[in-house]
């Protein structure tokens, strides 16, 4: 029987992938729950997902109004091996359960079992921090590179899902006729590289990585031991060697805090060309003429200059090492939600977006 703890530090969880790979790794099964369609209000948007496996619950799907009873029918999915349509709320067949938005929530549960072809190619895209998309009719279910979409044939439902995905870039999620089957995208997770050593570059690092980044901090020349911050994968390789062996793909974030400026410089200069969705320095407003007069000596055009945040963060008026670190990760997070897919739409069979 799955319980939920008193204290459900499990919503942390916004992306199930590290659970699936734990869940893999381990020869389990699990339950995947996808809220593919939202009516009204929400505290979850569709695309949400949660991962149920022997006796834990990974991500959320309500305010906590609804966990309790998806665990529940989630150990007959698994039972079963048959999946489940779940509605909660305005007009659902679980009218004892309440939702305090007032809206309506539709779930899909499958069972994923112990060699899961699609389980298996989602992580390997994971790993390999390449997008892909996922389709399934609860049943049977596939997973492939957003290319691979035009050769697909004889997936009924699912084909309608990729269609969906393919013809709109922003979706997240699609619903294909009332659950029939649920598309979903897939991005590679979001990457941040602090290159600082200080206590703001430290806080920065602890913040992102509590806040579910991919976080690497890069200190060239600096210790052997690593600092000791849970999660945080350490660097101390020359800057621009260091950051080519991460990569600068464009769900990167780079935030330069080191306060040398020959190291700082090296940073930009690597990361600014390159397809890094975010690049920040920290310094004074009165020294940012001098700094940009440099890259451009050293070869920066000026549409590249644009994309550079300096000073970092937003201006919430902090100077302590954990308020410049909020104030960093909110910039980030908002820079990333603009360029997040979070749609959601409904298609018919053939794909189209239904009336």
């Amino acid at each position: 029987m799955t319980a939920l703890a008193d204290w459900p530090i499990f919503g942390w969880a916004d992306d199930v992938r590290p659970a699936l790979a734990d869940m893999a790794a381990c020869g389990a099964s699990g339950v995947l729950a996808t809220l593919y369609k939202v009516v009204g209000g929400s505290p979850r948007p569709a695309g949400s997902q949660m991962l149920i496996t022997e006796g834990r619950l990974h991500g959320y799907l309500s305010g906590g109004c609804i966990e309790g009873d998806i665990a529940a029918h989630a150990e007959d999915v698994l039972a079963s091996g048959r999946p489940q349509r779940l509605a909660y709320g305005e007009g659902a067949a679980f009218a004892d359960i309440r939702l305090v938005c007032g809206g309506r929530v539709d779930i899909l549960l499958e069972p994923l079992l112990v060699g899961d072809a699609a389980v298996a190619a989602l992580l390997k895209a994971y790993a390999a921090r390449t997008p892909c998309l996922w389709a399934s009719d609860g049943l049977d279910r596939i997973c492939v590179p957003p290319d691979a979409v035009r050769g697909l044939t004889g997936w009924g439902p699912a084909a309608s899902a990729f269609a969906g995905l393919a013809a709109h870039p922003d979706v997240l999620c699609v619903n294909v006729s009332e659950g029939a089957a649920v598309g979903r995208r897939y991005e590679p997770a979001g990457r941040l590289i602090v290159v600082g050593q200080d206590p703001t570059a430290l806080a920065i690092a602890s913040l992102a990585s509590q806040s579910g980044f991919d976080t690497h901090l890069l200190r060239p020349k600096g210790p052997t031991t690593p600092p000791p911050l849970p999660g945080v994968v350490y660097h101390r390789g020359a800057v621009v060697e260091a950051l080519e062996a991460i990569g600068l793909d464009p769900w990167t974030y780079v935030a330069v805090a080191t306060h040398a400026l020959e190291e700082d410089e090296a940073a930009l200069l690597t990361a600014l060309p390159s397809p890094a969705a975010y690049v920040g320095v920290l310094g004074a407003q009165r020294r940012l003429p001098e700094r940009l007069a440099r890259l451009r000596g050293h070869g920066v055009t000026p549409d590249v200059l644009e994309r550079l945040h300096a000073p970092i963060g937003l201006d919430l008026g902090g100077k302590a090492p954990f308020e410049i670190a909020i104030a960093v990760l909110a910039e980030i997070m908002a820079e990333a939600n603009l360029r997040r897919p979070k749609a959601a739409i409904d298609c018919a069979r053939s794909g189209t977006r239904a009336a």
